[in-house]
């Protein structure tokens, strides 16, 4: 059963889309306008390779179609990588989600997988348009260049990818099914929260189930295209933006028969660099500071001792109602 007073709309209503082959001032435009007004978008034409996304995929599920006992066996020995399911962090979050967690720091983390060399090469191709995109909104803000991306392209930058596999409605984990009654509600697969991090770069199978919040507080559905990217503002990239920028509020929902793969990709900075809202986002008249600076090692640390629907931006605006 979902929870939740909020409207869902008609779908893809203010979903933007992106065409990275546009003239690149248009492309800079269009991701500065799209973040600001939903925190959102999806990009086509993102120059990631297919064999490489096509491979990551096929890989992922033929990991989450061994028994239990084998993927829970999977442990690291460096504790880069970690398999889970159903609990969501440490705080007594849940849902209808098993997955894979990934470290980044290391090339060569999930050596004793035999997915290891698909998640590589992922990795190396999101991160680079997750630095491209950044690029881009750095022009569109009128920065510096590489004033964005440089915070993820350092060798200690604290990034993840994480795999969700959402199982179909009517099936719960270890190939137990729900009465038919049950199997007809929708189930949340994962529940409402914002990325802590700068920038999300997700892509799904052609199933869906993402829903992102609007302005109005009405979950908008994202129509599945597996050709596509979809692009989220995070939590560090509002407070750098000095609040210009949204970080969407989203979830995810499980229903029907299909599986729903997704793979994304979290970009964050290195845990000792200090975030707080660039000085061109800030005037002393019309765009005060709203937030403070703090370091992500300190907002990671305060984001995971949270519940997932909790607000943690409002804990370091720079005035307190």
């Amino acid at each position: 059963m979902v929870k939740g007073s909020q409207k869902i709309v008609a779908v893809d209503q203010e979903i933007p889309i992106v065409d990275m082959s546009q003239e690149r001032s248009l492309v800079s435009m269009k991701i500065v306008k799209a973040c600001e007004t939903l925190g959102f978008f999806k990009v086509v034409n993102h120059g990631v390779d297919q064999t490489t996304i096509s491979r990551m995929e096929q890989e992922s599920i033929n990991f989450f179609a061994k028994p239990v006992h084998e993927k829970k066996s999977a442990r690291p020995v460096n504790q880069l990588f970690r398999y889970g399911f159903r609990d969501i962090g440490l705080n007594g979050d849940s849902g209808e989600v098993e997955y894979l967690l990934f470290h980044t720091i290391d090339p060569a983390f999930s050596s004793q997988l035999s997915l290891s060399s698909a998640v590589n090469c992922y990795i190396e191709a999101v991160k680079q348009l997750a630095r491209e995109i950044l690029d881009l909104m750095a022009e569109g803000l009128g920065v510096p260049p590489h004033t964005l991306s440089r915070l993820i392209s350092s060798v200690d930058s604290d990034s993840v990818l994480r795999v969700n596999h959402y199982p179909p409605s009517d099936q719960l984990f270890g190939g137990a099914t729900l009465s038919d009654k049950s199997a007809s509600l929708t189930k949340v697969g994962f529940g409402e929260h914002t990325d802590p991090q700068i920038l999300t770069v997700l892509r799904s199978n052609g199933v869906g189930g993402l829903q992102v919040s609007n302005s109005d507080g009405m979950w908008v559905p994202v129509s599945p295209d597996p050709s596509a990217f979809c692009v989220n503002v995070g939590d560090l990239l509002q407070v750098m933006t000095n609040g210009r920028f949204i970080s969407v509020r989203h979830r995810a929902l499980t229903f029907g028969k299909e599986s729903r793969l997704s793979t994304a990709y979290f970009a964050g900075p290195p845990l000792q660099a200090k975030i707080g809202p660039l000085p061109a986002m800030v005037t002393s008249v019309s765009q005060p500071r709203l937030y403070q600076t703090f370091t992500w090692g300190e907002y990671k640390k305060l984001a995971y001792s949270l519940r997932l629907e909790e607000s943690r931006l409002d804990m370091f605006r720079t005035c307190k109602d």
